[in-house]
């Protein structure tokens, strides 16, 4: 049990830290008297004295982590974080069960947006701002941010770095210290989301909606405080402006921060994976308008490419946000969006799927071993960029992506062996496992998750978990040898 003692300083740090999240939306209801203050302020209370008293008990056995142990604080922060992020959904819902509280807590952490909630318009509005807050502290990773200061505290951070920052190259570093890196990064996406939620108030929204759409965004999470998710707004406006800053999210964040730092805008121009990015959503944006306006589905040319763009880039990017119906399209439309959320984000981005670089490695590898085939003893290595991939990295991509697909059908079996038909189960778990929001058909944009029973929620959550932590990370602490010393 050394391993709880060595994160449980860390972790109660973290869940002081977490409770600081709280004053946003209790302001909000006190300034709004909307009836949830109460319920901020116990649960601000429960996260800030359960931390004190943790990190009082275990203060002096704070230690460099080992990279087992950064794994298992990963995992502890994820699952309990979310555990302490469903109190005042509980306490300002009493009607909410724990199993949805729970859900919607892991929705929002892991920036999914899947939520099992109606009736958001008339939901207190800090209850919507704390749903938005919840994904975007986990946008980016709620441990990347605590990384800035753990040297302050005496417990290092490239372990937990590195079981965190998703994508297959983990070790590449933006400053020489690690700390810097998170706190560069950080304020790349603040500044960015403050951004965005000043051109969302000058386009036509409320301040409050500004701020929680803005959150969302950048987050790539999706949550909106209104049933109708974006559609209510119906401005395009506002559309295109969702658009830019999803597809800013949906990019490295690695490479704004080498722009903001050089004030060089060709660092885009070079991010070979930023290129493919724009590449396939400007071909889907145009094929599937297309397929939209041949099908009669809307009147005019630029309907068809409103809604199509907004809708591919949305989900694409694995927001969620929807401004149409879009399983009620031709049945190829829906298929592809949904498909482009399982690797069109690229890594080190604030997306789920597998990632944009993981799919040019899996295409590059196919290509090989079909070049193989024709020249067998050729050299043919993985290149990115012109620069060799090295095969331990290759091999590390098809392992990933074949524990991605086992899960994908193991899942989909699962919750068709409770009875959900074909569609339902598995747009569910591509949706969750993606952290992309809404599926199709029975969970598709249309309605929600609050239509699956109990098990079939739990079934997804551990889904969105499982994505966002980016598999392995999860999968691992399961394993005999992980505990083994």
């Amino acid at each position: 049990m050394s391993w709880l003692i060595a994160i449980a300083p860390v972790a109660a740090l973290i869940a002081m830290a977490m409770s600081l999240s709280h004053a946003l939306p209790l302001a909000v209801s006190l300034h709004l008297d909307d009836g949830a203050a109460m319920p901020f302020a116990i649960s601000m209370a429960l996260n800030f004295f359960t931390g004190a008293a943790i990190w009082l008990l275990t203060r002096r056995h704070k230690r460099e982590l080992s990279l087992r142990e950064g794994i298992l604080l990963v995992v502890s922060v994820w699952t309990g974080g979310a555990l302490f992020a469903t109190v005042p959904l509980l306490l300002a819902l009493p009607e909410l069960s724990f199993t949805d509280a729970y859900f919607e807590a892991v929705s929002g952490l892991t920036a999914t947006g899947a939520t099992v909630l109606t009736g958001l318009d008339h939901l207190p509005p800090s209850l919507n701002l704390w749903r938005a807050e919840l994904q975007w502290l986990g946008g980016m990773g709620v441990i990347v941010l605590v990384v800035a200061i753990l040297p302050m505290l005496g417990v290092g951070g490239r372990q937990i770095s590195r079981a965190e920052i998703p994508g297959p190259i983990k070790d590449e570093q933006l400053t020489p210290r690690i700390t810097q890196t998170a706190k560069g990064l950080w304020l790349v996406y603040a500044g960015l989301t403050a951004a965005c939620a000043l051109a969302y108030h000058f386009a036509g929204m409320s301040p409050l909606d500004a701020l929680i759409h803005a959150f969302t965004t950048l987050s790539l999470g999706g949550f909106s405080s209104y049933d109708a998710s974006f559609a209510h707004f119906d401005s395009p406006l506002l559309e295109a402006i969702a658009i830019l800053f999803m597809m800013l999210a949906g990019i490295n964040f690695a490479t704004h921060f080498l722009v903001w730092r050089t004030l060089n805008l060709r660092h885009y121009a070079t991010d070979t994976e930023a290129r493919y990015f724009v590449l396939v959503i400007a071909v889907s944006v145009a094929g599937i308008s297309a397929l939209l306006l041949g099908a009669g589905i809307y009147d005019g040319g630029w309907s068809a490419l409103r809604y199509a763009a907004f809708n591919i880039v949305s989900v694409g990017t694995t927001t969620g946000y929807a401004t149409a119906d879009y399983s009620q399209w031709p049945v190829f439309a829906p298929l592809w969006i949904l498909f482009l959320g399982t690797f069109l984000s690229c890594s080190g981005s604030t997306g789920g799927g597998i990632k944009m670089m993981r799919a040019m490695i899996l295409y590059r590898q196919v290509y090989r071993e079909i070049k193989g085939l024709a020249h067998p003893h050729a050299v043919n290595p993985v290149k990115i960029a012109g620069h060799v991939v090295a095969d331990n990295v290759v091999f590390a991509v098809l392992g990933f992506f074949f524990i991605w697909v086992v899960l994908l059908v193991s899942m989909t079996l699962l919750l068709g062996w409770t009875g959900l038909d074909a569609m339902t189960a598995f747009s569910a778990v591509v949706a969750s496992l993606n952290n992309i929001g809404p599926g199709l058909h029975r969970v598709g944009p249309a309605t929600n998750f609050a239509v699956l029973s109990d098990f079939q929620t739990w079934i997804c959550a551990f889904a969105m978990l499982l994505g966002r932590l980016e598999l392995f990370a999860l999968l691992v602490v399961f394993t005999p040898t992980f505990w083994r010393k």
